[in-house]
């Protein structure tokens, strides 16, 4: 029998974050989950294509290779079918994931199982799971299945960029530059910028991050961290003394200042990355895999989306 999770960076992953089911899905689109199922099933000899969170979780897996006990653990949780849950794993064997465990659900939503595991993220195409997770605590974010996949450039660096206000921090500075402007916005983050800024929903992700750095034996795979905002000086000092002030390192911190984040973030080749807006989700999709934030003051208003089938 297996261990605790006690200790152990848990990441949770859909199945449609993992490996690549667009096509599949649309068979469920068109018809329904019983044609799906049995088109799951036709292929269950044939490994899914990897998908927009498939390099995360092959890195992340990686730092239990010359670990004395497992630092990682990658678990999927998924609205899909426990038959198509053959499928992803064996084509998780196939890649050589180590992963064991599962939950699939059949159309319920999974996220209620974040809890017991202890999962520090959750990645999902379905957008009402993600908020489910937020709202619990869970860093958690929306794939975007059609993003561009990671770069093979790194094979011994995870690489993960995170946007600031409304992820890593709190959506306070935001709701500043909402209500009275950018100029607004410059004059409050300059008066308090010795006072750190609160906590946003993927910090926990940061720390543990540090920590998984920390515990590892040097010459393993290694951790690149990035921020990557729309902020720029003289706010850009705020940013940097919270994270001093958590005694959180980051390698790189790209201040843009309105400027497309999408081209800067193909020359930082991340996993993953990390934002609040859409608008900004959209933009690096294209360049690096993605995910969309549903928490702070600009996902009041939004929708979620219609439930996808391969979770």
């Amino acid at each position: 029998m297996s261990a605790p999770l006690d200790g152990r960076l848990v990441v949770a992953m859909s199945s449609r974050a993992l490996f690549d089911f667009e096509e599949e899905n649309q068979v469920f689109e068109a018809n329904d989950d019983r044609a799906y199922m049995q088109l799951q099933l036709q292929r269950l000899e044939q490994p899914a294509r990897p998908g927009v969170a498939f390099s995360l979780a092959r890195k992340l897996l990686a730092f239990n290779a010359n670990a004395s006990a497992p630092a990682v653990d990658v678990v999927i949780l998924s609205r899909n079918d426990p038959v198509s849950g053959m499928r992803v794993f064996r084509s998780a064997q196939h890649y050589g994931l180590p992963i064991e465990r599962g939950a699939f659900t059949r159309g319920q939503s999974p996220w209620r199982y974040l809890r017991p595991l202890g999962a520090q993220l959750f990645l999902s195409a379905n957008l009402a799971d993600v908020r489910q997770a937020l709202e619990a605590g869970v860093p958690a974010a929306q794939v975007y299945p059609h993003s561009a996949r990671a770069s093979e450039a790194h094979p011994n660096e995870l690489r993960i960029a995170f946007d600031g206000d409304a992820v890593l921090f709190s959506d306070e500075a935001e709701l500043v530059f909402q209500r009275e402007g950018l100029d607004a916005f410059q004059r409050h983050e300059v008066s308090r910028a010795g006072t750190p800024l609160p906590p946003g929903p993927f910090k926990p992700l940061l720390e543990a991050l540090q920590r998984l750095q920390r515990s590892t034996a040097a010459g393993g795979t290694q951790i690149r961290t990035a921020l990557v905002t729309a902020r720029s000086a003289p706010a850009h000092e705020r940013a940097i003394r919270t994270l001093m002030d958590w005694q959180i390192e980051i390698d790189e911190a790209i201040f843009l200042g309105g400027l497309p984040k999408g081209p800067f973030l193909r020359e930082f080749e991340p996993d993953f990355f990390f934002d609040d807006q859409t608008g900004h989700v959209a933009n690096a999709a294209p360049h690096v895999p993605s995910g969309h934030v549903a928490s702070g003051v600009r996902n009041l208003d939004s929708e979620p989306a219609r439930t996808p089938a391969a979770e």
